[in-house]
C-alpha cells in the first residue's frame, strides 16, 4: 500500500476538505483527489462522501481510519529506529515520581542541549515489554529492574541506581514517631500496595522480600492513584506503604505523612538502564556516562536474589 496515499487520506480527514489537505501537504488539490482515488481503487471502497461543505467519511472510511493512522505511526517509528539523530532522546520510566525520573532531570540540567522526551509507560510495560521496546527502537533507553533473564539481541543493561526503601505512614500510625523501623518490627503490619502485579520485576522483588521477612503486603483494592493512597495513609492507624528514598511524592501539609527509614536490613531496589548498543541515539552515550552507579553499603542492606551487582559497562563512545 502506498503510504503517500494513506498520508493524503488522513490529511483530508484532519483538514475536513481536499483543499486543506493540499495546503498541508504542499501539493495541488487535483493531486489530493488523484491520490485518494487511487487508494479507493486499491481498497475497492469509497472512503469519502463529497458534500458542498467538504469531504465526509463514509462508513468504510471510518473503518479504515484507525488502521491508516497505525500505518503512519509504524512508518514514523521505523524511520526513527534508523535515524535516531533526527529526534529527541526518548527514555522510558515507570512514572515521574520514581528515582529514575529524578536522575533524568539531573541529566537534563547537565546536558541542556540534549533534547529529551520522557516516556512514562507505567506498569503497563514490565521488564520484557521495556526490553522489547528498546530493541524495536520505540524508545532509546528504559529504566527497569533487570531480573536474571536474557536480553533481546542488541540490547545491553547496566545498574545505575540503588534505591533504599522507607516506610510511609500517617501521623496516627504506631511507627509515626520512630526514628527508624526494623524489618522484624514490620512483620504483622499491613503494607498497602494496591495493584502490585506479581508478574512484573517489582512484583517479584516485593514477593521475595515479603516471604523472607514475613511481611503482609496487601495488593487488594482498586487503583485510584497516588493522591488517593496518600489521603488514605493520612487518616489511617494501621496502613503503611513502601517508597524509595529517591522517589518524590507531594501532599498537603495537613496530611503530616512521615518517611521512616527501614533498617536491619534496609531493602534496596536496583535500577538498571536498558539501551541498544547498535543503532543507538547519539545522546545515549552521554546519558550512560552521566549515570554513575551509586553502590549500596556493603553491610546492612537487602538486595533481591536476582541482583548481580553489576555496574555500568565502560563507555564505548
Amino acid at each position: 500500500m502506498e503510504l503517500e496515499f494513506v498520508r493524503t487520506f488522513v490529511a483530508v480527514v484532519d483538514g475536513g476538505q481536499f483543499q486543506e489537505a493540499a495546503a498541508e501537504l504542499g501539493i495541488t488539490q487535483q493531486a489530493v483527489s488523484k491520490r485518494v482515488g487511487a487508494l479507493e481503487r486499491e481498497l475497492g471502497v469509497r472512503l469519502f462522501t463529497r458534500t458542498a461543505r467538504g469531504a465526509r467519511l463514509s462508513s468504510d472510511g471510518e473503518s479504515f481510519l484507525p488502521h491508516a493512522r497505525t500505518l503512519l505511526s509504524a512508518e514514523k517509528q521505523a524511520l526513527a529506529a534508523v535515524r535516531p539523530e533526527r529526534r529527541p532522546l526518548r527514555v522510558d520510566v515507570l512514572n515521574r515520581r520514581t528515582a529514575p525520573a529524578h536522575l533524568l532531570q539531573k541529566f537534563h540540567r547537565a546536558y541542556p542541549e540534549v533534547e529529551l522526551d520522557v516516556v512514562t509507560s507505567g506498569a503497563e510495560l514490565d521488564f520484557a515489554g521495556a526490553a522489547a521496546a528498546v530493541a524495536a527502537g520505540t524508545v532509546d533507553a528504559a529504566f527497569r529492574g533487570v531480573p536474571q533473564r536474557a536480553l533481546p539481541p542488541g540490547v545491553t543493561s547496566g545498574r545505575v541506581y540503588y534505591d533504599a526503601h522507607q516506610l510511609l505512614v500517617g501521623p496516627r500510625h504506631p511507627f509515626a514517631d520512630h526514628a527508624s523501623v526494623s524489618m522484624a518490627q514490620l512483620a504483622g503490619h499491613r503494607i498497602w500496595m494496591p495493584g502490585l502485579s506479581p508478574t512484573t520485576e517489582w512484583g517479584t522483588y516485593y514477593a521475595e522480600l515479603a516471604g523472607l521477612f514475613d511481611l503482609t503486603i496487601d495488593v487488594s483494592g482498586p487503583v485510584f492513584g497516588n493522591e488517593v493512597m496518600l489521603d488514605e495513609l493520612a487518616g489511617s492507624r494501621d496502613v503503611s506503604t513502601f517508597v524509595g528514598t529517591g522517589s518524590r511524592y507531594f501532599w498537603p501539609a495537613a496530611y503530616d505523612l512521615r518517611r521512616i527509614p527501614v533498617v536491619d536490613p534496609t531493602p534496596v531496589y536496583p535500577h538498571s538502564l536498558l539501551w541498544r548498543h547498535d543503532h543507538a541515539h547519539p545522546a545515549v552515550a552521554e546519558l550512560r556516562d552521566h549515570l554513575v552507579t551509586n553502590h549500596p553499603p556493603a553491610e546492612g542492606v537487602w538486595l533481591p536474589s536476582w541482583d548481580r551487582g553489576q555496574g555500568m559497562p565502560p563507555s564505548t563512545r
